[in-house]
């Protein structure tokens, strides 16, 4: 739960998307929303009935010359691709439900339609392990829900879903039973605030692998760990005949607050072709900060 704000006016000033010449007819597609179909609720089993969502691919067609990259049916990249954003207009709300950037941000592509809590916790690092841990309940893996403290500590959900709770103190955590045995939705969001806790860039940094970036797709994060840190989440990869390739890219944000698609100067796909890639609200993420959470 480290905060992710010091660097933010710097990095406002300095930090831009790197040119794309061959991109500026990228753009978003009007996508009328609609009310969540069964097969969405089960693949975003935290969607309601009553939201209006259009999905992330339709919404963000490639740059002109470029095509989406092949991804493996199930993989957390073709899951992103499907997530489920608010309606045009929408601006990105923090946990208190004040406006923390507004709808006409030019900083801001789409808000995703990701629930953020009451409290201050479900931030940046934690946005991109909410989101994993989602894409594994959903794809029938919850077993393997499981991410480490800051201290290096698992936090695993099925044996909170067991009963068991963490119990903290100073660097020091051991799981003592605690509770009734519960799998349910409601639990599993407690496990997740209580992950948020203690977890952060520190952690997420920590506990990735390290792919090149020849072998970067979506699902994979650049980080950059620390008090302050940030970190941004990889939604969707295309590539044109050259070679060369573009992300949409996304993150949360302190204080907590709504998970978003993050747009440049040149719209909503960033280059992947320099030596990193700068965001809009902090420094130049290095190739080498590039790091992947395990899949099922």
């Amino acid at each position: 739960m480290g905060p992710c704000r010091l660097l933010m006016v710097l990095a406002t000033l300095a930090a831009v998307a790197l040119p794309l010449a061959s991109c500026e007819a990228a753009g978003r597609a009007k996508v009328a929303p609609h009310a969540p179909t069964a097969e969405e609720r089960t693949r975003y089993p935290w969607l309601t009935a009553t939201a209006k969502v259009r999905a992330l691919e339709e919404t963000f067609a490639p740059p002109e010359g470029y095509t989406r990259v092949p991804l493996e049916a199930g993989s957390f990249g073709a899951w992103l691709r499907g997530l489920p954003l608010r309606p045009e207009g929408t601006p990105v709300r923090d946990h208190q439900g004040d406006t923390v950037l507004a709808a006409s941000d030019a900083r801001l592509a789409a808000v995703g339609e990701l629930d953020v809590g009451s409290a201050n916790l479900q931030q940046c690092a934690d946005s991109i392990l909410r989101l994993h841990a989602e894409w594994r309940w959903a794809s029938g893996h919850a077993e393997r829900i499981a991410y480490r403290f800051t201290s290096g500590h698992l936090a695993s959900w099925p044996r909170y879903a067991a009963g068991e709770r963490a119990r903290v103190s100073g660097a020091k955590v051991t799981w003592v039973p605690g509770s009734a045995a519960d799998s349910s939705r409601a639990a599993f969001r407690n496990y997740l605030d209580l992950l948020f806790t203690y977890a952060g860039t520190l952690s997420l940094q920590a506990e990735g692998a390290r792919p090149t970036r020849e072998q970067l797709r979506p699902g994979d994060f650049f980080v950059l760990g620390g008090s302050p840190g940030h970190t941004v989440l990889v939604l969707d990869v295309a590539s044109n005949a050259k070679g060369e390739r573009v992300a949409l890219v996304g993150q949360g944000f302190t204080p907590a607050q709504d998970f978003h698609v993050l747009a440049g100067k040149d719209g909503p796909w960033f280059s992947l072709e320099g030596d990193s890639v700068a965001t809009p609200f902090w420094v130049p993420f290095p190739m080498t900060s590039l790091r992947r959470l395990p899949s099922p």
